[in-house]
């Protein structure tokens, strides 16, 4: 006999398997399907990809990113540094869902939410670090940090930091308004029609459907029960990219890491932390995991390519086997130690990652026991502290170094993001140092300092960057994936989609 619970998950997938209307074929409508459903709506939370992505259709912010990932106006049409060191905004005439214009009011107490001392958003420091929000009028805007911040506009840009309707929950200003939920299953959009970019969006309606095995994400986009996924999974890209009736967007910007819990145990020891990092065979990751769409990442994940970015650094947790086992004899464990390794069953990357990294680890006597939860529940624990070392996947909040920040710093409140019980306060240092110079070149000195100290410290140990993939059907127009870091910043562009 089958499971009742096998009946009811069958019956949770069948409505999406068997829609006699095929998604792409109804212009104007887009299914979406998610990996997973968000854990959590909370317009300030991290809860992941799929709730940023959803949380992008419903909210928007100060600043945000064009399609290109420049920064642009979003709530704020224009912006500027002042003399007295003050970061300004000058609001546009915009509408929140509710029906109330978007005020300096609006900006201000938000603010004040995100950094409450009760608070338990993500960027509750950032928020904290700022002096006074003045409003010497409902269109402006002047935030007065207690230390200079030449990374504010990309912190006015983060998808962590909507604007929402003053003494509500969650009302935003975004282009769609949420109508109904089926828990676990699906979201309902609507287009707001008082969204402040004129003509957008285009869709008529909008569906976020979850599809956490990432087989039947792909299957129900090669059959047409929806229109574009994300999270395309790696040992399907080629197929998808084959395929005439569909198209694939990717780019390589999110990577994959461990973050420890230095609380106690064998990973309060930085020697131990290291010699995790120096066991790794990370091109077996790529090739395992990714199946070859990404490259090897055995330092701080600062993007090739950009100003910031030092080869002579690039390499600091390079394998090497021998160095790995000195290190465990010099902390005490020249025999090695079995733990427990945190990653998670929802997504294969994950799972993979931390399978293959099983192997390695095996090598140099840390047995380490796979514990795969499902996603909401990954989120849970690793915010709660409730691992020892875990896997996580993700990407910098911004393109600029400032954005790995809340990755590596080890004053900010806990997050499954980054290590718990951890203090470096010289890492720490150079966080805030880099944020307050103004100067390109002597950023660029301070950011190499930052890398020194990491990889020296190991508060996180970076494993792969990967290439990440939308897959789509030729009738969705004008999505795009994000450049880099900014890939999770897709679900942006849903206002200017069109399906057709």
């Amino acid at each position: 006999m089958i499971a009742r619970r096998s009946l009811l998950a069958s019956a949770a997938v069948l409505p999406f398997l068997r829609n006699p209307a095929r998604a792409a074929t109804t212009a104007g409508r887009l299914v979406f399907g998610l990996s997973t459903y968000p854990p959590s709506l909370s317009p300030w939370a991290n809860a992941g990809t799929a709730a940023a992505t959803a949380k992008l259709a419903m909210h928007r912010g100060l600043l945000g990113y064009a399609p290109d990932g420049t920064v642009r106006g979003e709530l704020a049409e224009t912006w500027e540094h002042a003399e007295d060191g003050a970061w300004v905004f000058h609001l546009r005439d915009a509408t929140f869902h509710n029906g109330n214009a978007v005020t300096s009011a609006d900006v201000a107490w938000t603010v004040d939410q995100i950094g409450g001392e009760k608070s338990t958003a993500y960027l509750r420091a950032e928020m904290q670090g700022i002096a006074r929000v003045e409003t010497p009028d409902s269109k402006t805007v002047r935030f007065i940090s207690k230390s200079p911040n030449a990374a504010f506009p990309f912190l006015a840009a983060s998808y962590f930091l909507p604007i929402i309707a003053k003494d509500t929950a969650d009302v935003g200003a975004g282009p769609f308004v949420p109508t109904t939920q089926e828990r676990g299953v699906a979201i309902e959009f609507v287009p707001f029609p008082k969204y402040y970019r004129a003509g957008l969006p285009r869709l008529k309606s909008l569906r976020m459907a979850a599809y956490a095995d990432e087989n039947l994400r792909v299957a129900a986009l090669q059959s047409g029960d929806v229109d574009l996924i994300e999270y395309v999974p790696w040992q399907s890209m080629a197929s998808i990219e084959s395929n005439p009736s569909l198209s694939l967007q990717t780019t390589e910007g999110p990577f994959m890491y461990l973050v420890f819990n230095g609380h106690s145990g064998p990973f309060a020891d930085a020697r131990v932390r290291l010699a995790v990092a120096h066991a790794i065979k990370r091109e077996d990751i790529v090739k395992g995991a990714f199946f070859g769409r990404g490259s090897p990442l055995a330092g701080v994940p600062i993007p090739p390519g950009t100003p910031f970015y030092d080869a002579t650094l690039a390499n600091g947790w390079a394998t090497d086997i021998a160095t790995s086992k000195s290190l465990l004899a010099a902390a005490g464990l020249p025999n090695g130690f079995s733990c427990k390794l945190l990653a998670t069953s929802t997504y294969g990357m994950h799972k993979d990652t931390a399978s293959i990294m099983q192997q390695h680890l095996a090598a140099v006597g840390i047995q380490a026991e796979l514990v795969l939860p499902d996603w909401a529940t990954r989120v849970t624990l690793g915010n709660r502290g409730q691992y020892e070392f875990a896997v996580n996947g993700t990407s910098a909040d911004s393109n600029d170094p400032d954005g790995l920040a809340s990755l590596l710093a080890t004053n900010l409140a806990p997050s499954y993001v980054r290590s718990v019980g951890i203090s470096l306060p010289k890492l720490d240092g150079l966080l805030a140092a880099g944020r307050a110079e103004f100067d390109q070149a002597k950023r660029k000195t301070i950011y190499d300092e930052m890398q020194r100290v990491t990889l020296a410290e190991a508060p996180m140990v970076g494993l792969a960057w990967r290439s990440q993939g939308y897959g789509m059907t030729r009738a969705v127009h004008d999505f795009q994936n994000l450049p880099g870091a900014l890939t999770f910043y897709s679900g942006t562009t849903l206002e200017q989609t069109s399906t057709g």
